[in-house]
């Protein structure tokens, strides 16, 4: 038997989570849920919620999510808090996904690097059933980005040029922090990436591929967000390494139902 939100939803409309992964980001947390709760206003169509996902926070992050949940309690969207003692984004993004029963499933910068109108699209495509997986891309045509720094763009497309040569994969963009899942895709491919933090992403996607799962790349308009926490020449070294060891190891094939 259908819930009662799935019977007030149009037809063909899904669910939506939107998971915003944090680590001691008190500041800019509001911000972030605020701008997020004017974009789903503005789409209230849909049956939309949203969840923090602090992973290893020693600030008010905790308590600032609680706050801002109590607050939207009654105007909406819905908040929900999920807390992790152990960092890693990935291991934050793993445990949402994995609790959540949206049909489909975001995440995104706290930052909101990645401006919100390319959400739509993406979200509206994964809805159609033609395809599974949704990511921004900062490397297509249409992309726009904004006060990159050269060791940052030089780092990633390097990177992306690897991960292609490597695997023939057929996306482009693998780190842009905006993606989104249905719920088929995430119960697949969600506990088979090994990877606890940033390398999470690009695991995600080449195993989504080999399991037949159709990526829809949008192009994004980014702004580099000059606080980033981001060390670069770790994630790089990070990144390698988990490429090497899917190369090397294979990359593990989900079974859809």
């Amino acid at each position: 038997m259908a819930s009662s939100s799935e019977l007030s939803r149009p037809s063909g409309t899904a669910s939506v989570e939107i998971v915003i992964p944090v680590l001691n980001e008190e500041a800019a947390l509001p911000r972030c849920v605020e701008t997020l709760a004017g974009f789903i206003e503005e789409h209230s169509v849909r049956e939309w919620r949203i969840t923090v996902a602090d992973n290893g926070s020693t600030d008010r992050t905790r308590e600032v999510a609680a706050e801002l949940a109590a607050r939207f309690a009654e105007r909406g969207p819905p908040i929900r808090v999920t807390y992790l003692e152990q960092r890693g984004r990935g291991r934050a993004l793993k445990k949402a996904w994995l609790e959540s029963d949206a049909d489909i499933r975001c995440y995104m910068d706290v930052d909101l690097s990645t401006r919100l109108d390319g959400l739509m699209p993406i979200v509206e495509a994964l809805e159609s059933g033609e395809y599974q997986v949704g990511i921004g891309s900062r490397l297509l045509k249409d992309s726009e980005v904004v006060g990159r720094k050269l060791q940052r763009e030089i780092t990633s497309r390097v990177y992306n040029l690897m991960h292609r040569i490597m695997f023939f994969s057929p996306f482009r963009d693998a780190q842009c922090g905006f993606k989104a899942v249905t719920r088929e895709a995430a119960e697949v491919c969600v506990p088979l990436v090994k990877n606890d933090n940033w390398f999470f992403d690009t695991e995600l996607l080449l195993i989504a591929v080999k399991s037949g799962f159709r990526i829809k790349e949008q192009p994004v308009h980014w702004e580099d967000d000059p606080d980033t926490r981001v060390k670069v020449a770790a994630t790089a070294a990070e990144d390698i390494k988990g490429l090497l060891r899917l190369r090397f190891g294979g990359v593990p094939r989900g079974v859809r139902r």
